[in-house]
């Protein structure tokens, strides 16, 4: 079953979805990830309290790009009451493989759910490095 997931990896991370940038983003995000250099630029278009676009944009490994893929396709079309509660392990369940055991890749999975919720939680990048 992992191949079925890893195989499903490779191919968002060849061929993301969502991939580029909006005209008109309501909400822009961008994360890092320090320990190993990845970034996922995040950038949303809300109306009436729901997602009616999303793209990402940014570099780093196959599992961060094809984690900000997955997690663009699961919340286009999601309320954003809805994609607040996005968690940590539907975004896992949606990678399909196991990284608990691994700490560094799975900062590298959630780094798209980070920009996803410092988006919409409205945090700062400078609230946050206070």
């Amino acid at each position: 079953m992992d191949d079925i997931y890893r195989e499903q990896i490779l191919e968002h991370a060849r061929h993301p979805r969502n991939f580029g940038h909006l005209p008109a983003p309501t909400v822009i995000r961008e994360e890092r990830n320090p320990l190993c250099g990845d970034q996922i630029r995040l950038e949303l278009a809300i109306t009436d309290d729901v997602i009616t676009d999303v793209r990402f944009s940014g570099r780093g490994c196959a599992i961060s790009q094809a984690s900000a893929s997955l997690l663009t396709e699961a919340i286009k079309g999601m309320p954003v009451a809805a994609a607040k509660q996005f968690s940590k392990d539907d975004l896992l369940d949606l990678i399909g493989i196991p990284l608990a055991h691994n700490p560094t890749r799975l900062k590298c999975a959630l780094l798209s759910l980070k920009a996803l919720k410092a988006g919409l939680y409205g945090v700062s990048q400078m609230d946050e490095d206070m």
